[in-house]
This record gives C-alpha cells, sequence and structure tokens, in this order.
C-alpha cells in the first residue's frame, strides 16, 4: 500500500531531528553543537564566503550566523579577516581546523549508524531520490 506523502514528509523530518539531537549528544565533549560542527564545515568547503553565504549554507538568518560566528571567535574557532571593500570574512583557526575534523567522524557516524539497515543499493536509490526530490523546480 502507498504511503501517504505527509507521513513521508514526517519520516524525513523525524530522521533529521534524530540526526540533530544525537549528533548534539556526541559532538559535546569537544564542546560543539551541530550548528557550530555544521559552520566549521562550510567555512572550511567556503573559505572565502561571505557572512550571508554562510548563514545561508547553515539555514540561519544573518544576524543568527553572525551571533554564532563571534561566539565562535572568542572561543578561537575561526577568525575574522578583511575582505574586498566593506565585506569581512571568516576563516578558520587551527583549533577550529581540528575540532570540525574530530567532529567529522562523529558526525559521519552518526548518520552511518542511521542508515545501517539500508544495503549498499538502497542506499543508493534513497539517495538518488532525494536528489530528484530536491531537485525539482
Amino acid at each position: 500500500m502507498p504511503r501517504d506523502v505527509t507521513e513521508i514528509g514526517l519520516s524525513v523530518k523525524r530522521l533529521q531531528i534524530r540526526h540533530h539531537r544525537t549528533a548534539n549528544e556526541r559532538l559535546a565533549p569537544l564542546g560543539l553543537s551541530l550548528v557550530q560542527w555544521d559552520a566549521l564545515r562550510h567555512l572550511h568547503e567556503n573559505p572565502e564566503a561571505s557572512l550571508h553565504d554562510l548563514a545561508q549554507l547553515t539555514f540561519q538568518t544573518d544576524q543568527s550566523f553572525g551571533t554564532l560566528a563571534t561566539r565562535m571567535i572568542d572561543r578561537g574557532l575561526i577568525e575574522r579577516r578583511p575582505g574586498p571593500g566593506r565585506a569581512v570574512r571568516h576563516r578558520l583557526t587551527e583549533k577550529g581546523d581540528d575540532l570540525r575534523q574530530r567532529g567529522r567522524a562523529i558526525v559521519r557516524e552518526v548518520v552511518a549508524e542511521s542508515f545501517a539497515p539500508l544495503s549498499t543499493t538502497e542506499l543508493q536509490t534513497f539517495g538518488d531520490l532525494l536528489a530528484r526530490v530536491l531537485h525539482q523546480p
């Protein structure tokens, strides 16, 4: 019997919340939340991104990401540097990059545990289906 589309949507949300909660629990010994780790990840992948771009990549408002960035600067995880014109850019510090790498292993483990019941073929199909849904106009 086909699943109700609303239930499918709720299942996707439940999975996301499970990943978020579990990752937060496991990242806590590093002094990181999933949101902070995600910011470090995006700074690593987009070293010249503006604060606005980083806010969008991390699903935050500019103001929220600015507050997060300030807290991370205070902890020595990232630093500000001048960009073109009046722009301000951020970059990872050595400490921030170390925590990014350590956190990456934790987040990968959390996600891998969630998808462990799926075969390699099922996981590939699931990924393909999600990509198709996310790229529709």
